[in-house]
């Protein structure tokens, strides 16, 4: 789905980035230029990286405990 329609950024493109490094928003708006022009998306931007950010570190914690658990 397209979260920034001026920039034709998408669900996936803020996915990327976040699996890229970005860990903030000024990080994401530098790799994907999501709310640099009218910012009307911003808010839901900021929610697909935060769930992107979440679900790394969950996966992050499934695998560390898949490890310990051998």
């Amino acid at each position: 789905m397209y979260v920034c329609v001026c920039n034709s950024v998408s669900d996936k493109a803020i996915r990327r980035a976040v699996a890229n490094g970005a860990r903030n928003f000024i990080e994401l708006q530098q790799a994907t230029a999501v709310g640099t022009c009218c910012g009307k998306c911003t808010g839901c931007a900021r929610e697909v990286m935060l769930d992107a950010i979440e679900e790394e570190a969950r996966r992050g914690w499934e695998e560390m405990d898949a490890l310990a658990a051998a």
